[in-house]
C-alpha cells in the first residue's frame, strides 16, 4: 500500500504537475486568435465551432515551437521540472539555423504538452471539487453527480465520505499519470534527434581525436626533455669541479629544452581548459639539429645521415617525422647501453624513412642507466598508433645481439 502511495507524494510528481499546468495555462493568450474563425462562422453547428477551435488553437500553440530558442528553453524546463536527463541541443540540429528533416518534432511536443496539461487540469480539478463537495452534503440529503450525460446518485451517509476519498486518489493518480506521459515524451520528442545523434557523436570524435593527439604530444615532448634533462643533470653534476665550461653547456641545455618543453605545456593546459590558447608550437623537421644538439649535451654520442630534401618535407609529415624521432632517441637515452646513437633520415619521392639504431645491454658509462628512468610502456605503442594513423609502416625490435632499431616509413601522401 505505501509503495502504491509513494509515487503519488513524490517531489517530481508535483513538479511535473506544475510543468504540465504551466505549459496548459502558457497556451491562454493564443485562443482569442483561435476563436475568430468559429466567431466570423457563426451558422456552423456548435459542433464544428469547437473542432475548428481546437485545430486552429493546435496550429497556433505548434507555431511557436518554430522558433530556434523555443526548444532549448524547452528541454532546460524539462530537465529541471520532469527531471529527465535531457542534452542540450547541438550545432547540426534545429539551434544550426534551418529546420532538419525532424523540425515538426517540437511543435508536436508544445500540442501534446498543452493537451495534456488541459486534459489533467480539467480531470483533477472536477475531481478534487467533487471529493471536496460531497463531504460537505451529508447532512443535506442526497447529491447526484453528473459528468457527460452519466449520473451517479450519492445517498448521505459514509458512502459520501467513500466517494469523495475515491475522487481524490484519482486525482492524485491523474497527476501520476499526466507526468508519466511527459516524461515517456520527453526523450522522443525533445531528446536529440537522429541528426543531433550523429552530430553528437562527430563531436565526440573529434574531442577523442584530439586529447589522443594532446596525449601524444605531452608525451613525446615532457618525456623528452624530463630524459634529456637529467642525464644534464647528472652529467653537469660529475664535471663540474673538472670542465666548469662543459657543466655551464649542460645547464643551458636543460634550460633551453626546459622553456621549449613549457610552451607545449602551456598549449596542451590550454585545450584542456578549452580556453583559447595560442598556437601550438609546430615543430618540424627544421628542428631536428637542435634536438640533436640537446642530446650531445647530455654526454649522447649521436650520429645522424641526412640525405634527401628535408627541406621540402612540409606539414603533418614533417610535425610527425620530427616527434617519431623525438620519441625513438627518448628512449635510446633511457634504455640505451652507451655507445653512439645512429640517426638516420632519408626524403624520397614516395615517402619518408626515419631510423633510430641503439645499443642495448650492460652500460659502460656511469651515467643513468634504464632503471632510473620508470616507464609508462607507452611510448613504442604510442608510436605504432601515429604511424598507423599516417598509413605508415612501424618496425622496432632488436637488430642482433647488442642492438635495438626503431625503423619508420612515412608515405609522402599526408597531407599537410
Amino acid at each position: 500500500m505505501i509503495r502504491g502511495i509513494r509515487p503519488l507524494l513524490s517531489g517530481s510528481t508535483y513538479s511535473g504537475v506544475l510543468f504540465a499546468y504551466c505549459g496548459a495555462l502558457a497556451s491562454l493568450p493564443l485562443l482569442p486568435f483561435a476563436l475568430l474563425p468559429a466567431l466570423s462562422w457563426r451558422s456552423a453547428p456548435e459542433g464544428v465551432q469547437l473542432v475548428l477551435v481546437l485545430l486552429v488553437w493546435a496550429v497556433l500553440v505548434g507555431a511557436v515551437g518554430l522558433a530556434r530558442p523555443v526548444r532549448r528553453a524547452l528541454v532546460a524546463s524539462a530537465r529541471r521540472l520532469l527531471r529527465v536527463p535531457l542534452p542540450n541541443p547541438v550545432a547540426g540540429g534545429r539551434t544550426s539555423g534551418s529546420p532538419g528533416p525532424d523540425h515538426w518534432r517540437t511543435p508536436l511536443w508544445l500540442v501534446l504538452h498543452v493537451a495534456v496539461g488541459w486534459a489533467g487540469a480539467l480531470a483533477s480539478g472536477v475531481l478534487c471539487v467533487m471529493g471536496l463537495v460531497l463531504p460537505g452534503n451529508w447532512l443535506r440529503g442526497a447529491v447526484r453527480v453528473s459528468l457527460f450525460g452519466a449520473s451517479v446518485r450519492v445517498s448521505g451517509g459514509w458512502s459520501s465520505w467513500v466517494v469523495a476519498a475515491v475522487c481524490v486518489l484519482l486525482a492524485a493518480a491523474v497527476c501520476v499519470l499526466v507526468t508519466k506521459t511527459l516524461r515517456w515524451l520527453a526523450p522522443r520528442l525533445l531528446g536529440p534527434s537522429a541528426a543531433e545523434r550523429l552530430a553528437l557523436a562527430a563531436e565526440r570524435e573529434l574531442l577523442l581525436a584530439e586529447r589522443n593527439r594532446i596525449a601524444h604530444e605531452l608525451h613525446d615532448s615532457i618525456g623528452h626533455t624530463l630524459t634529456a634533462a637529467t642525464i644534464q643533470a647528472a652529467v653537469a653534476g660529475e664535471v663540474l669541479t673538472a670542465d666548469p665550461a662543459a657543466a655551464r653547456a649542460a645547464m643551458r641545455s636543460i634550460e633551453e629544452s626546459t622553456r621549449a618543453a613549457l610552451e607545449d605545456l602551456d598549449y596542451v593546459l590550454g585545450v584542456l581548459r578549452e580556453e583559447q590558447s595560442g598556437t601550438a608550437p609546430a615543430r618540424t623537421l627544421a628542428d631536428l639539429p637542435e634536438l640533436l644538439d640537446r642530446l650531445r649535451h647530455a654526454g649522447a654520442v649521436v650520429e645522424p645521415e641526412l640525405s634527401g630534401a628535408l627541406a621540402q618535407v612540409q606539414g603533418t609529415l614533417s610535425r610527425a617525422a620530427y616527434r617519431i624521432l623525438q620519441e625513438g632517441l627518448t628512449n635510446a637515452l633511457r634504455h640505451g647501453a652507451g655507445g653512439p646513437i645512429e640517426v638516420r633520415v632519408a626524403a624520397g619521392p614516395d615517402g619518408l624513412d626515419l631510423t633510430v639504431v641503439n645499443r642495448t645491454g650492460a652500460r659502460t658509462d656511469p651515467g643513468p642507466g634504464p632503471g632510473a628512468f620508470p616507464t609508462s610502456g607507452h611510448g613504442l605503442p604510442g608510436l605504432a598508433e601515429r604511424v598507423r594513423l599516417l598509413h605508415g609502416d612501424f618496425r622496432a625490435g632488436p637488430d642482433g645481439t647488442r642492438h635495438w632499431r626503431l625503423a619508420v616509413r612515412l608515405p609522402a601522401r599526408v597531407s599537410a
